[in-house]
């Protein structure tokens, strides 16, 4: 049987063939059992690697039934008129003139009984005719990782010139003396033919010594790197090899010295200064060194420009994503914001009621707050929302909330909570990990269109599955999976279910980022979330949590003045915005506070070091020029520990990024009752 093809788009296995690997490609592989060369099986790929580059002449069939075959450019004549069609066909096709001569050897081989064959007689039709031949050869099996029978490799020579000659001695002596006559006639013609092979030969060759010092070097070193052969004698191997590929040819260069024969890639310096790509195979010898490099320059620049434009597809798509990312912000903002300019205008008439003057107030007030969740959403895909982490009892916290659930998901669906029989705690922000759940039981109500039931259990892993592309992740996890039993997700619509503003509901049925806001939450805080989902049989959202130790915190309210108790406060606002400096100073007076409003954390230093006593808070955004909400905080909470701070901000790297930030945070955009209560509550609990 055939190992199952693993996906690929690398060709590089076939580097070093050349007509070889011209064959193999020029091939129309796409109704070919094995299909394209990309696809081949791994171990496929290395054995074929491995004969291409083989000088010996070498075979390889691949496939236990069918021995697809395989042949590099040193077995080219021992083909004869076969060459231009054998390369992956059949063996019993390629010789099926010897195929019943080949099957009982090559039985033994699947057998485990490989044998070395010298001088073995073979009849078959070759491009000399039909006649006797004689070979040695060897074959062997080939196992994959099963140990199963993949393939074999097989070594061949035909060696009829020689037992011809033999026969030829042993006939005749007194013929070894006319052989004798012409030896020297012979050793003339094999030292030509080397020669030949020397000087015509498209690749480097080169014989150098054992210190790595060059003997000889053939014309192929003027045709690719610019150098007379003669100007090569007695220069190092280390002389032009390319300063950051130095280590790599001083270890191939021990390599061989010891016996191995090693294959690697440096560049060389061509006369004119530049450099090109040389892929080597050595062989070493008793005194000296055999090389053969191959200009592989082509290759590699093939390799960078691919390398190119899969960067450039990357960016495609993440300017795609971008697209839609601000298409459904743009999509939806102008929903609200036509709702709130068309109630401000509707407000300018006159003579208007009460009670329609309360209908449009409450009107943008109700859009605003949408226009916040949404934005929260958003940094909560992007994982870039500001959390404020507590140590939760995640199963309180599941059954407090599913009152809520229950409500939201309607009287014809039961809401089951399943929860552990020992507390499962993590440290989260407590208001995400609500939106989290309830999020993901919608969506299960959605599933389930109104009818059914909705089970959600709370429990400990050892580790989260593989998922969105990568491994898994051990440690120790909160889990809450929310289960239902309605109609799945499409298997074409699961890989993109968190993207933001994809849905599969209808108009006006969802904006597309409950799911978004799920993960990235998790995500943020050193989780994640798997998807099981069997279409028509439902779905299985797992949330994951970092689990904690100890005990969960408790939810007691500060001690000190309650936060809607009356009483001036004195407040340093620190906002580098003047209109919502300008806001937040009216919003302060309507409270009955008095405020001073400085634009810089360095002014702020300035005005509490010049009177330490004259604040009772600090009032701050996060992002602003120079020093930063948070660093200002610090210094305040070093320098003077009795002064509280309150933070605020729409959005903010720094407390994206530490989410242990230590100071109390309120979220723009905020309500004067929002703001009342959060500086309120800064100054009683530092005042307990």
């Amino acid at each position: 049987m055939l190992s199952t093809p693993a996906p690929s788009d690398d060709l590089g296995f076939l580097a070093g063939g050349g007509e070889a690997t011209r064959l193999i490609l020029a091939r129309d592989w796409a109704t070919h059992p094995l299909g394209p060369p990309a696809h081949w099986p791994v171990p496929l790929k290395t054995a074929l690697s491995l004969i291409l580059n083989s000088p010996e002449s070498m075979i390889l069939c691949w496939g236990r039934e069918e021995l697809f075959f395989f042949f590099n450019e040193t077995y080219f004549p021992l083909l004869g008129p076969r060459l231009p069609w054998a390369m992956g066909t059949p063996m019993r096709e390629v010789w099926a003139d010897g195929w019943d001569q080949a099957w009982p050897i090559i039985e033994d081989a699947y057998a485990g009984r490989s044998q070395r064959f010298v001088d073995l007689p073979w009849k078959l039709a070759t491009d000399r005719g039909a006649e006797e031949t004689w070979w040695s050869f060897s074959y062997s099996r080939i196992l994959d990782d099963a140990g199963d029978i993949a393939g074999l490799f097989i070594f061949t020579n035909e060696t009829t010139t020689r037992v011809l000659s033999d026969r030829a001695l042993i006939e005749s002596q007194r013929q070894l003396r006319a052989l004798n006559d012409t030896l020297e006639q012979q050793v003339e013609q094999r030292t030509a033919e080397r020669d030949r092979m020397w000087n015509t030969s498209p690749d480097l060759m080169v014989t150098l010594d054992l210190e790595g010092n060059y003997r000889r070097v053939n014309p192929a070193w003027t045709t690719i790197l610019g150098y007379d052969p003669a100007e090569m004698i007695g220069q190092h191997a280390f002389d032009l090899a390319h300063p950051d590929d130095m280590e790599a040819t001083r270890a191939a260069l021990g390599t061989v010295r010891g016996g191995m024969l090693p294959s690697f890639e440096n560049r060389f310096r061509h006369k004119d200064g530049s450099y090109r790509w040389i892929q080597w195979v050595a062989a070493p010898g008793d005194t000296e060194i055999f090389a053969i490099g191959r200009h592989v320059s082509a290759a590699k620049d093939a390799e960078a420009r691919l390398h190119e434009a899969t960067e450039q597809l990357h960016q495609a798509q993440k300017m795609e994503a971008i697209g839609q990312l601000t298409g459904g912000v743009a999509h939806d903002f102008n929903n609200l914001l036509t709702i709130i300019r068309g109630s401000v205008e509707l407000l300018r008439r006159p003579n208007l009621t009460e009670a329609r003057r309360g209908r449009y107030i409450d009107a943008i007030g109700e859009t605003a707050d949408r226009a916040a969740r949404l934005t929260g959403q958003l940094l909560a895909f992007a994982r870039r929302q500001a959390l404020t982490p507590q140590r939760i009892d995640v199963a309180e916290e599941v059954v407090a909330v599913a009152g809520l659930i229950e409500t939201l998901v309607g009287v014809h669906v039961a809401v089951r909570v399943e929860r552990p029989p020992h507390p499962c705690v993590a440290e989260v922000d407590r208001s995400q990990l609500e939106t989290a759940i309830v999020n993901l039981a919608i969506n299960a109500r959605d599933a389930i269109d109104g009818q059914g039931e909705i089970a959600i259990a709370v429990g400990c892993a050892r580790a989260i599955p593989a998922a969105h592309g990568r491994g898994g992740v051990d440690g120790r996890f909160v889990t809450i999976a929310v289960r239902d039993d309605g109609s799945g997700i499409d298997p074409d619509a699961l890989p993109r279910i968190f993207e933001p503003f994809f849905t599969t509901k209808g108009v006006g049925k969802g904006t597309g980022l409950g799911l978004s806001q799920v993960i990235g939450f998790a995500q943020q805080s050193g989780g994640d979330v798997v998807v099981e989902s069997t279409p028509g049989r439902g779905t299985t959202f797992t949330l994951f949590l970092p689990q904690v130790d100890g005990a969960a915190d408790s939810g007691d309210v500060p001690v000190g003045a309650p936060p809607g108790e009356s009483g001036e406060l004195r407040i340093l606002l620190v906002e580098d915005h003047p209109d919502v400096g300008a806001f937040a100073t009216e919003a302060l007076a309507e409270l009955g506070h008095s405020s001073v409003h400085v634009a810089a954390a360095t002014e702020a230093i300035a005005r509490i070091e010049a009177a330490p006593g004259q604040f009772d808070v600090v009032f701050s955004d996060v992002m602003m020029p120079g020093m930063n909400g948070v660093a200002l905080a610090q210094v305040i909470a070093a320098r003077f520990p009795h002064l509280p701070v309150v933070l605020s901000s729409g959005y903010s790297e720094v407390l994206a990024d530490n989410a242990h930030h230590g100071f109390d945070l309120l979220q723009k955009p905020y309500s004067v009752e929002q703001l009342s209560r959060a500086l309120r509550s800064a100054v009683a609990q530092r005042r307990g």
